[in-house]
């Protein structure tokens, strides 16, 4: 049966950001579905404050709609997608970036509906939680340590974390290019900044995969080279630990020479779609 791709987005995304792979690999004739984690897409907190002109006191303080969402219910939204998915066929679920996160948990929890997991420079936590790994010296050399002026509001009475992505301050305009799309255009950077979503949740999880459940399923990881938000010295320190874990079920790892959010760029979309044609199970 043919297999289907299912795409878990990464922090203030949204289905959105897989349209270009997915035309990619339609055209290879494969069939995929992107998800909205809760809170995303239809979901999200836009408000006009975050409208041009901005109000920056309001929108700082404006409601969101993912206060109190937790990791766990986009765990439990992408169990449905895949158990709705899988009644047609072998699932291939895929995610990026924070979307990680939610693979980990879905593949704990319902292995033997999936056929791969893949992580495209994804947090894959084995040995320690996202939290404990931003402590490390591997996430110290992140480019998103620069971008801290991106934040707004106060996290906790928001119950979310809110950015600003219609900043006009130039300085961090220049450091979040570098941070996420250093391969890009001007023009390109600038439209990738308009599909980002202001809110995302402040709950990471705390799961780490299970050498029992997780590990069986065949899984990949897409190193981003020249990622400086997610370095790779840190993509590499996931692929090490989770294979020591799993020494009879190791990673399947393939490498892409483009930033953290550049695998969707026209010059680097087709060599990622081959590497997912490349894993689909013999049938």
């Amino acid at each position: 049966m043919t297999p289907t791709f299912v795409f878990v987005h990464g922090s203030n995304g949204n289905s959105r950001m897989w349209a270009s792979l997915q035309r990619e690999l339609a055209l290879r004739g494969h069939r995929s579905l992107a998800v909205d984690l809760p809170g995303h897409g239809r979901g999200a907190g836009f408000t006009a404050a975050y409208q041009a002109p901005q109000d920056l006191v309001a929108f700082a303080t404006a409601p969101s709609p993912l206060a109190g969402v937790t990791y766990a219910e986009g765990v439990e939204h992408v169990i449905d997608t895949v158990r709705r998915v899988r009644a047609y066929g072998p699932v291939i679920l895929v995610g990026a970036s924070r979307g990680g996160v939610v693979l980990n948990g879905v593949g704990n929890a319902i292995p033997d509906l999936l056929d791969r997991i893949v992580y495209i420079s994804a947090w894959c936590c084995a040995e320690k939680t996202v939290a404990q790994y931003l402590l490390g010296p591997e996430w110290a050399a992140s480019a998103l340590n620069e971008v801290h002026g991106l934040m707004i509001g106060d996290p906790a009475a928001l119950g979310a974390v809110r950015m600003n992505w219609r900043s006009a301050d130039p300085e961090l305009l220049t450091a979040l290019k570098r941070a996420l799309l250093a391969d890009g255009t001007d023009q390109q950077f600038l439209g990738f900044l308009s599909s980002c979503e202001p809110d995302d949740i402040l709950d990471f999880g705390a799961d780490l995969v299970d050498p029992d459940t997780w590990g069986r399923v065949p899984h990949s990881y897409l190193r981003l080279t020249e990622d400086l938000a997610m370095p790779l010295a840190l993509q590499d320190l996931l692929i090490e630990r989770a294979d020591a874990m799993t020494p009879d079920n190791p990673f399947d790892v393939h490498s892409v020479a483009c930033s953290h959010a550049g695998f969707a760029l026209p010059q680097h979309v087709g060599k990622v779609a081959a590497i997912l044609d490349g894993v689909i199970p013999a049938r």
